[in-house]
């Protein structure tokens, strides 16, 4: 990928830090453009995937909307541009403050996880004088066939309104005379690579959407979530993930009347390709058992999906031309045990001073870095072209 066509400008930038190749951000944001545009469908951008100010305007230009899961990621979109219109607020712990700020600026809709957030919605735009547009936050009880870690649409999920109290909370809804309900919303999970499993999304929300027009809600919209996955393993080999695919299997098996907008929220599949971790060797040693260790300056702080979900990402040492290959524990510098990148990673010998690249990490890479042993947060690279700027 990129890293490995411009190491030598690379040695220079202090370590570790993220890589953007904003010309593959830029195809992969056409492809998905060009995908759901097709069908008449809106995008919105799963923010929470990577909030780069760099990259947030890139998207932003193409005329995506913005998804949030909280206040900040709402007022971070409005101010960096996105019409509020095109604001989509979803999130199971909404404070008061955060609903009132959203309401004042007239988002597009809140997906509402719990009765009680209706009611507390209903009650703050009361206080407001306002009216404030809502979909249902649904759990369709779909199991994603992902990591447990990033499955949000199953029975027993944190997330949504439980299949079980729609009736109450359809009744109820009628009640409440400060929220308008314009859609439904569903999201299942994240990383989601079996794309059957969107099939039978779109059977839960045939039946979910025929239930409430039943009942005499008028529905402007429909929100299919997002969760298309990356290609973790061979990143080279698929650096655009198959919207067309993904957007056609929407556009078969959902039932819905035509004058109903179809939106996504797609954050990982848009981004996830164009971001690498680099980082540089430290130093290197064999442990007790006759492995070899090579611990780097960056660390489970700077980039945490390896130590938190196990989560593979292919590395390269992009200064180990010619060298023999050897097998690698590669860890960070963080006191924890679990701050480990890989095990048994078969790559060019390792050696102080090497810059090495974890590919496939625009996504949930530095929006998750934190200051933990009072680290600096991850610098930004981004690659145009032929100019690199940090």
């Amino acid at each position: 990928m990129l890293s490995r066509h411009i190491t030598d400008r690379l040695r220079t930038e202090r370590t570790p830090f993220y890589l953007y190749d904003m010309d593959l951000l830029r195809r992969t944001l056409e492809s998905a453009r060009a995908a759901s545009s097709k069908h008449g469908y809106k995008v919105h951008y799963a923010l929470k995937a990577n909030f780069d100010p760099v990259i947030v305007g890139c998207i932003r230009g193409y005329g995506f909307g913005s998804d949030c899961v909280s206040g900040n990621e709402v007022r971070y979109s409005i101010e960096s541009g996105f019409d509020p219109r095109e604001v989509a607020y979803a999130g199971v712990g909404k404070t008061d403050e955060e609903i009132e700020y959203a309401i004042r600026q007239g988002i597009f809709a809140f997906n509402c996880e719990s009765r009680q957030e209706l009611q507390v919605i209903n009650g703050i735009a009361r206080r407001l004088g306002k009216v404030a547009d809502v979909a249902f936050r649904l759990n369709p009880d779909v199991d994603p066939l992902t990591h447990k870690g990033v499955s949000t649409g199953q029975a027993d999920s944190k997330f949504g309104i439980s299949y079980k109290e729609i009736d109450e909370i359809a009744a109820e809804a009628g009640t409440l005379n400060n929220i308008r309900v314009t859609g439904i919303h569903f999201h299942i999970g994240s990383q989601i690579t079996e794309l059957r499993v969107f099939e039978y999304l779109c059977r839960r929300a045939n039946t979910l959407f025929a239930y409430f027009a039943s009942r005499g809600f008028d529905l402007t919209h429909i929100n299919l979530g997002g969760g298309l996955g990356i290609d973790y393993m061979t990143p080279e080999a698929n650096p655009v993930p198959d919207f067309e695919t993904y957007f056609g299997i929407f556009a078969r098996h959902l039932e819905i009347p035509r004058n109903v907008e179809v939106h996504f929220e797609l954050g990982r599949s848009l981004v996830g390709q164009c971001g690498e971790f680099i980082s540089r060797v430290q130093f290197t040693k064999t442990n007790a058992v006759g492995k070899h260790i090579a611990l780097l300056d960056g660390s489970m702080t700077e980039f945490i999906r390896p130590a938190l979900y196990q989560a593979y990402h292919s590395v390269e040492n992009l200064d180990g031309a010619g060298r023999p290959e050897e097998e690698f524990t590669i860890g960070g510098n963080v006191c924890e045990s679990t701050d480990t990148f890989a095990k048994g990673a078969r790559l060019p010998e390792l050696r102080r001073g090497d810059l090495v690249s974890f590919k496939s990490a625009g996504a949930y890479g530095a929006s998750m870095a934190s200051r933990y042993n009072m680290h600096d947060l991850p610098r930004a690279v981004h690659y145009h072209g032929e100019n690199v700027r940090g």
